[in-house]
């Protein structure tokens, strides 16, 4: 009797946008005014160190991806690094854990959103929306990342309709360069250096696409592109809009606001703004690329005996896993109902810097233990790595810091 395999229906297009999809969504629709509270005018340098900040991390997750294109990455990852089967499984749960929580915390915010507009019970909101996504996510990895691709499109399009529509207000930037991207004086560098760390949640996600591998075409070139197209894509969006945000709106009106980004258009009538207040709405996309993610770690770690194997059976008339997709589903319905946004986004970031700390390290190990893959498409320098596992130790102590001190 045969055996239902996932299907490799992703191309480098569709796998880009979704990347995006899961990068931009929560993190900057929901926190631009949180990182403008920090940073002030130096809004765009903090989404710029934080572009930086993941980018590093993104060369290992490319690199690895290309020598390793298997489902439950991060835990083969560190299986290859370290040889401890346990310790891979513990970082392969923790993978999911960041997964659960995070499309916990942006269904959550959209259900915010959503009050915002309409009058409605909370909890009724965020049961419609997690099994909304659970049923798009169990549908077929085809339709669920499509479905995430033309999301992404929408949310995109939002944003360059920003600059189309207040754009002019770059016209300020060259008089006013020094104002948004030279700060001076230690406590001006705390306020951007907070905003970056805060801004680092909104590049948040491109980690899950090589938990995809399975499904994507001609994977160990297509995946490590699209991880580094999607980052350098994002960042760009990122400084781009944040520029025009603070030259056309105070820092303290975009901290004060619950939709940011449409504030940017207040001065451009009430459609617009309401317009951009729906888009806002559409970060949901970013549950259901977690939802897709964390599922396939499941799946990958039952292939290897590292989670009870019943999770990792593929439905034969959808091609995904169904059953790892429902428990995955479910549990973010319950941290969604129970649990407040702050809580669960400081969780997500705290949680996914561990594992990039733990990805760079595994990559310098292995880079010296001499071995490559010829069929690897993709290498960095080996110091890069290791400067990555640095650069992560040093948020989480920052973090740590700022939390308990």
């Amino acid at each position: 009797m045969s055996t239902a395999k996932l299907n490799r229906s992703i191309s480098l297009p569709i796998l880009i946008l979704y990347g995006l999809g899961t990068m931009i969504g929560g993190g900057f629709y929901a926190l631009l005014g949180e990182i403008a509270g920090e940073a002030a005018l130096f809004t765009p340098l903090a989404f710029l160190l934080a572009g930086l900040l993941a980018f590093i991390s993104a060369t290992s997750f490319s690199e690895l991806s290309s020598q390793f294109p298997f489902s439950a990455g991060e835990a083969r990852y560190t299986q290859e690094a370290f040889s401890n089967k346990n310790f891979s499984t513990l970082v392969g749960w923790l993978v999911i854990l960041t997964g659960i929580v995070s499309a916990a915390t942006i269904t959550v915010a959209t259900a915010g959103f959503i009050q915002d507009l309409i009058s409605v019970p909370q909890t009724l909101v965020i049961l419609l929306l997690v099994l909304s996504m659970g049923a798009i996510a169990g549908w077929g990895v085809g339709k669920s990342v499509a479905f995430v691709a033309v999301i992404s499109v929408i949310q995109i399009g939002a944003l360059v309709y920003i600059v189309f529509v207040a754009g002019d207000s770059l016209s300020a930037l060259p008089s006013r360069f020094q104002e948004l991207f030279i700060p001076t004086g230690n406590a001006v560098w705390l306020g951007v250096f907070s905003g970056a760390f805060l801004g680092f949640y909104a590049f948040i996600g491109f980690e899950d696409m090589v938990n995809m591998a399975e499904e994507v075409k001609d994977v160990r070139k297509n995946l490590p592109i699209a991880i580094l197209v999607s980052i350098f894509l994002t960042t760009i969006i990122y400084v781009v809009v944040s520029t025009i945000a603070v030259l056309t709106v105070s820092p303290e009106a975009l901290a004060a606001s619950n939709t940011p980004v449409a504030e940017i258009l207040r001065g451009h009538g009430a459609f617009s703004m309401k317009m951009m207040g729906i888009v806002s709405i559409l970060i949901i996309n970013g549950a259901l690329a977690q939802i897709i993610m964390a599922s396939r770690v499941v799946y990958g770690l039952s292939k290897k005996d590292q989670a009870p194997t019943f999770l990792g059976k593929i439905n034969f008339k959808t091609q995904t896993p169904l059953r790892a997709t429902a428990l995955i589903t479910l549990i973010v319905l319950a941290l969604a109902i129970f649990f407040p946004l702050q809580t669960l986004a400081e969780s997500t970031s705290f949680i996914i810097l561990i594992i990039f700390a733990i990805v760079n390290l595994s990559l310098w190990l292995i880079k010296g233990k001499e071995y490559r893959d010829t069929k690897q498409k993709i290498s960095f320098p080996r110091w890069v790595s290791l400067f990555g596992f640095v650069t992560s130790i040093v948020v989480l102590g920052f973090q740590a810091w700022q939390k308990f001190f």
